[in-house]
């Protein structure tokens, strides 16, 4: 069933600041000022960027011609489950590399950064045949999900509804955790305000169970709301220790990656990056763990392996490597440079390896720098 959301006070606001910024399409970037990366210096080569010791290595594409390839999760068998944005094409792809379309969300409604998402194979898809799909209709952005069995995607059904929607900030990344709930990333679709507002299910993480309803342990058991305060994330990724992660877009100076815990607030449209010591009403903010400047960045995917983190980069047009230790993020390097052009998702597939999409193609469906693909790298 529909479910719009209304969700009673959270917590207790703070005043509104910086609601005056302008939100910017992630495909039309802006002129940004010149900050390197906070957590270590600049690589030692200026020309590129890109760290010159032993990295990931690019050994081979697993499958090509795709369009805006957004979310990518794994069935049981090994088998890859694709969307692409704009097509609202739902795809499979086998570690051979074969390609096979199983089905359209028709009700999905593309433009700009909206469409169809992502996407998340159930803990217990061997019982339930069940994926999740996260999509931007007419009306807005919601959870749904469908059957697939027998090769044949079924018809989808509304998990969640009522997530606020525009041309751009629509988050879209799915991810199940752990504990068997599944967790929602929202963007606040161009209306910053809205990221503070505990009515309002935009500029939020969400945490919920696999019916829609507000997850048992929520930080109010009424409201699906996880943390709030975002800009638009769209990476997702939990740790061996079963910590969430996320990466998140930032404005005009830095976008971040955050360590999330329950219920608390990460700043947006208050602060952009680390809010300053000297400023006490901000002290009950979130800092993230690590901050890039815009140009470096503008992050999409995110996936954990081995006390590592990647994140795909699109302005950024690279793969970020963060090393976790203990309870803090550290040293980011950036590999393969302008060497594949924006970079979408990247997730851990089943032997190891990463997979990685490229994002090469404008809001309108036009290719900009070639067919997007889906890289094959090893850590």
């Amino acid at each position: 069933m529909t479910r719009p959301w209304a969700a009673a006070a959270l917590l207790t606001l703070f005043p509104l600041a910086g609601c005056g910024i302008t939100a910017e399409p992630e495909n039309e970037p802006v002129s940004q000022p010149s900050i390197a990366v906070t957590a270590e210096p600049e690589p030692a080569d200026p020309a590129d960027g890109q760290s010159k010791e032993d990295g990931p290595e690019v050994i081979g594409t697993v499958a090509s011609g795709l369009s805006v390839p957004w979310g990518i999760d794994f069935l049981p068998d090994g088998t890859a489950v694709v969307t692409e944005r704009d097509t609202t094409r739902v795809l499979t792809v086998d570690p051979d590399g074969g390609v096979r379309e199983i089905g359209r969300m028709s009700e999905a409604a593309p433009q700009g950064e909206a469409g169809l998402l992502g996407v998340a194979v159930s803990p217990d898809f061997a019982s339930d045949r069940l994926l999740f799909f996260y999509l931007t209709t007419a009306e807005d952005n919601r959870v749904v999900r469908a059957t697939y069995d027998e090769g044949l995607l079924g018809t989808s059904q509304p998990v969640l509804s009522g997530i606020p929607s525009a041309f751009i900030h629509d988050g879209g990344r799915l991810r199940f955790g752990p504990d068997g709930m599944l967790y929602v990333s929202t963007g606040e679709a161009g209306d910053p305000p809205i990221a503070q507002d505990p009515d309002s299910l935009g500029g939020k993480i969400l945490r919920i169970t696999p019916e829609g309803e507000p997850a048992p342990g929520n930080p109010r058991a009424d409201s699906p709301v996880w943390s709030w305060g975002h800009r638009n994330v769209q990476g997702l990724a939990f740790d061996e220790r079963g910590r969430l992660w996320a990466s998140e877009f930032g404005a005009n100076t830095w976008d971040e990656l955050n360590l999330i815990e329950p219920g608390q607030n990460y700043g947006w449209p208050r602060i952009e990056g680390e809010a300053p010591s000297s400023n006490p009403e901000l002290a009950s903010l979130v800092n993230p763990q690590v901050v890039w400047n815009t140009s470096q960045a503008s992050p999409s995917g995110l996936a954990y392996r081995g006390d590592t983190l990647w994140l795909a980069a699109l302005r950024g047009e690279r793969l970020w490597r963060i090393d976790v230790s203990g309870d803090t993020a550290q040293a980011p390097r950036g590999f393969f440079v302008g060497d594949y052009g924006r970079l979408r998702t990247v997730v851990v597939a089943p032997d190891g390896n990463l997979w990685v999409t490229t994002s090469n193609r404008d809001g309108r469906g036009e290719p900009s720098a070639g067919d997007d693909r889906i890289l094959l790298v090893r850590p």
